[in-house]
């Protein structure tokens, strides 16, 4: 296993070409609107050798016996899968932000089980394909970056039906040792700092859409292999000073990119589906249980963090006896909480598929996700309300040091005399950052939007067996079906 400094220092090896601002980057590791995100990548990788911590950074390998990283392990039971959420909360702890490996984590478990289905149907040899790809992961603990979302174009038609085809990424030929593939993946959070990526088809697909249904991992620096990193609100402030990045360190969200594939070879051996159209579908609705699983751990990790500075900001500002704040933090705590138990709900609650590996329950893995993009929202408001309006009227750091008024600044933004005006102003940068807009619609929309939760929610739950026992209860024989 890597250490967080031997990660960083991997990435120094690696020629990715990302582009930011009009310019390729030259150099992603200390490069400052990248930087902290590498730093909370690296974190996951301290986690498996913090003393406090091991047990939920690391496991054992199914595969070799040997001990890795968790973020690389495939879940063989409820202990698995109940650990992968407490590790979630714990690096949200840590970093205040999104650490970025959890979709690459989904991926690789997805896969385990997927390949697995396939070649008991078809006869491939996915499988064994996929075993080795996924012992290569683990022995050197490579930070993958799942790949899902695709442009999608006018979401009204399908991949097929598009104006141009590369709106979802396809093949467009296939040679003796490999395939070249087209188009591109949207939001990919941690895409600049991945050794690898995990490609995965987007949405469920028909018989005419075969060339869509790939799964295959590539190297991030491979040929043809384009990333475009995105903006965030207030990303500039990360080369203008600290303080006003709320969260220097381990910054704000993940780092979202567009990954373009312009015509990309991939051997054979990192192909894991290659025209199977019938389990597209299949490997949508696991991911995604995988993934909405998370929220439940990650955000209530960094929603920790967010109630730590709303407590220590109505003690500076002597506002913490009053009733009312005491009643909006005890809300922000129980709408924390409750994003938690949904996601150790659905690990409790698993299932065994054929091939070992444990599966959430999906009904509540998506219930936990809908609870976050619901109450994520909430707590962040809550947490502006207590803080007040300064946390949005704050003059630069840099006035701190102006020699014309920071005496001035410093007076007026003090609370009490045994408080600094700076320690007021860092915890309202950081909730300013940690409640604006790019963590808020990540924690809408990641994962998928609540619609999509909703979707399978209405999929998953039992009408009929609701209306049984209703009309059962109510003396009715017999009621009318749902």
């Amino acid at each position: 296993m890597m250490t967080g400094e031997q990660y960083i220092e991997s990435l120094r090896n690696l020629k990715t070409e990302v582009h930011f601002m009009g310019e390729r980057v030259a150099n992603l590791v200390d490069h400052p609107a990248i930087r902290p995100h590498i730093n909370a990548a690296a974190a996951t990788y301290d986690l498996a050798f913090d003393p406090q911590h091991a047990d939920l950074g690391s496991a054992i390998s199914h595969l070799t016996g040997r001990r890795i990283n968790r973020w690389t392990h495939i879940p063989q039971g409820q202990d698995d899968l109940v650990k992968k959420v407490k590790m979630l909360r714990a690096v949200g702890r840590i970093t205040g932000t999104c650490f970025q490996r959890c979709v690459g984590m989904d991926a690789l478990i997805t896969l385990y089980s997927v390949t697995h289905d396939v070649d008991r149907k078809h006869g491939t040899g996915y499988h064994e394909r996929f075993r080795r790809f996924l012992i290569e992961t683990q022995d050197r603990d490579l930070l993958s970056g799942g790949a899902m979302t695709d442009p999608k174009g006018d979401r009204s038609k399908r991949p097929h039906e598009q104006h141009d085809p590369d709106l979802f990424v396809r093949v467009v030929e296939r040679r003796p040792d490999g395939i070249v593939v087209r188009g591109a993946k949207m939001h990919q959070t941690g895409a600049v700092n991945s050794h690898q990526f995990i490609v995965l088809p987007g949405q469920a697909l028909g018989p005419e859409e075969r060339e869509y249904a790939i799964a295959f991992a590539v190297p991030a620096d491979a040929d043809g292999v384009i990333q475009v990193f995105g903006r965030q609100v207030n990303d500039s402030r990360k080369w203008e000073g600290t303080i006003d990045q709320g969260n220097p360190t381990y910054g704000v969200v993940g780092g979202e990119a567009l990954v373009v594939f312009d015509n990309v070879f991939i051997p054979h051996e990192r192909v894991f589906m290659l025209g199977e159209t019938e389990f597209a579908g299949t490997i949508v609705e696991r991911f995604t249980g995988y993934h909405r699983q998370n929220y439940g751990g990650c955000k209530s990790g960094n929603l920790d963090v967010l109630v730590g500075a709303a407590v220590a900001l109505a003690e500076m500002q002597g506002t913490a006896k009053a009733s009312h704040v005491r009643d909006k933090l005890a809300e922000m705590a129980h709408l924390v909480e409750t994003m938690y138990s949904g996601a150790l709900a659905c690990s409790y609650e698993c299932t065994k598929l054929a091939c070992g590996t444990a599966l959430v329950n999906l009904l509540l893995a998506n219930t936990a996700k809908l609870n976050t993009a619901r109450y994520y929202p909430e707590v962040t408001r809550l947490a502006q309300d207590i803080a007040g309006g300064f946390v949005a009227t704050t003059p630069s750091e840099r006035e701190l040091d102006n020699p014309r008024v920071k005496a001035f600044v410093r007076k007026y933004y003090q609370t009490r005399p045994d408080v600094p005006a700076e320690d007021r102003i860092r915890l309202g940068r950081l909730i300013e950052n940690m409640t604006g807009a790019t963590p808020f619609i990540e924690g809408m929309h990641g994962a998928g939007s609540p619609q999509a939760q909703k979707v399978v929610v209405q999929r998953q739950i039992d009408w009929a067996e609701r209306v049984q026992l209703a009309s059962r209860i109510a003396g009715i024989p017999s009621a009318p079906r749902h």
